[in-house]
């Protein structure tokens, strides 16, 4: 047979712990209403702590360089060809004038005798032309010698005649006649010296054409024999030979690249920098480099103009020695100084600026027991520091790891 439960204690008890516990909770979120701080429990072992500095700051970049030659120079094929011989290898050591290679064109050859042939032939005209004119000057002189002549004779002539005719013993149209035979002499030289002087007038300049038409061919001329020479291949300046890679038949096109001559045992270091700092660069700006506990001193030497993928590029060179155990293409590692050495308050370039960008940072009691965030205001930076202009002193201390979890966070407790 079923017994009937009777219920144990009374019903207003249990209201009463209900709204106990409403009115605890609801005082719980007006006390954090009114303070409109919010606080995290933290494990201070998941924290890096630093303590802030009063030190000095270098304002520097670190630079990834690579190590180039100072200087290059390009063999480029003047004109193209086929490769009839090799007398060097790639890598080898030369001075200027030695042989690398020889080339061979058949039409350029052919092009050449035929220019050569053709610039022989004008030269050669234009000689005659010069003889010519020479002869005519010439002819123009002897015509004045017997024009000066006649005239002499004639005047002797007439002077006598004159004398037989005073005397009635000759007729006087004889004397007569030689008056006017000396009178046309006289007339034929006046003319025969205005001609003289436009020929020659006429000669000089045609002279001067020539002369400077021949100067021309023979400059064409030169130019065509040095065509031909360029075909053998030679160093224009000591260094080593790269990039060198022909071989015996190959066809190397007009213009076309077959090597190029580092300067020995002289190298440049070349490096790309963010373009945020385009403005803070200059040239003969300092950089320098640590390798086997020696310090070695650069400046810059040349700035790119182009801005590639964020990047813009400098060539830096050694001011004074340079490691003597560099090599072209090896990567070396460069402080590029931005401006002077100065004293500030220093804080640790950890991860927490990435999620504050520098505008605050918890700060850790005096006791240890808990950070509270504050505004802080940040200049420069390098890789190890960041200078703090505002909100902080030294000798407190800060948290300097990521802040992903405690962007909204105003307090941390820290448990010890």
């Amino acid at each position: 047979m079923d017994k009937k439960i009777v219920a144990s204690g009374a019903p207003w008890k249990k209201a009463l712990v209900i709204a106990c516990a409403a009115i605890l909770v609801a005082a719980l979120v007006w006390g954090l209403s009114q303070t409109g701080e919010r606080a995290l429990s933290v494990d201070t072992n998941r924290l890096n702590i630093a303590t802030v500095e009063r030190g000095i700051f270098e304002d520097f970049i670190p630079l990834r360089g690579r190590v180039t030659p100072a200087k290059t120079v390009f063999l480029d094929a003047i004109e193209g060809g086929r490769v009839e011989a090799i007398f060097v290898e790639d890598g080898a050591t030369l001075k200027a004038g030695d042989m690398i290679a020889r080339l061979s064109n058949t039409s350029l050859q052919l092009s050449v005798t035929s220019n050569e042939a053709l610039v022989a032939e004008q030269l050669n005209n234009m000689r005659s032309i010069e003889l010519q004119l020479e002869q005519n000057r010439l002819q123009h002189k002897r015509n004045l010698l017997d024009l000066n002549h006649q005239i002499r004779l004639l005047s002797r002539q007439l002077a006598h005649e004159q004398e037989l005719l005073n005397n009635n013993l000759i007729a006087k149209n004889q004397v007569d006649d030689t008056r006017d035979t000396l009178a046309w002499y006289t007339d034929t030289l006046t003319v025969s010296l205005e001609s003289q002087r436009t020929d020659e007038l006429m000669q000089q300049q045609q002279l001067a054409f020539l002369k400077s038409t021949g100067e021309q061919l023979e400059k064409a001329l030169q130019i065509s024999r040095q065509n031909l020479e360029n075909m053998n291949i030679r160093a224009p300046v000591a260094g080593k030979l790269s990039g060198f890679d022909a071989e015996i038949g190959q066809s190397i096109a007009r213009g076309g690249r077959l090597g190029q001559i580092d300067t020995p045992d002289d190298f440049k270091v070349s490096a790309f920098i963010d373009e945020f700092y385009l403005g803070r660069v200059d040239l003969e700006q300092k950089a320098s480099l640590s390798r086997n506990n020696q310090n070695f001193s650069l400046s810059i030497s040349k700035i790119y103009p182009q801005v590639r993928n964020g990047q813009f590029e400098v060539d830096l060179q050694f001011d004074d020695q340079k490691p003597g155990d560099i090599r072209r293409g090896q990567t070396l590692q460069t402080r590029l100084q931005l401006s002077d050495a100065e004293p500030a308050i220093l804080i640790p370039n950890a991860a927490f600026f990435q999620d504050t960008g520098g505008n605050w940072i918890f700060v850790v009691s005096q006791d240890g027991s808990e950070a509270v965030k504050r505004n802080i205001r940040t200049g420069r930076r390098n890789n190890q520091y960041i200078e703090v202009i505002s909100g902080l002193a030294a000798d407190e201390r800060v948290i300097v790891s990521s802040y992903g979890e405690y962007q909204q966070i105003e307090r941390l407790n820290l448990n010890l």
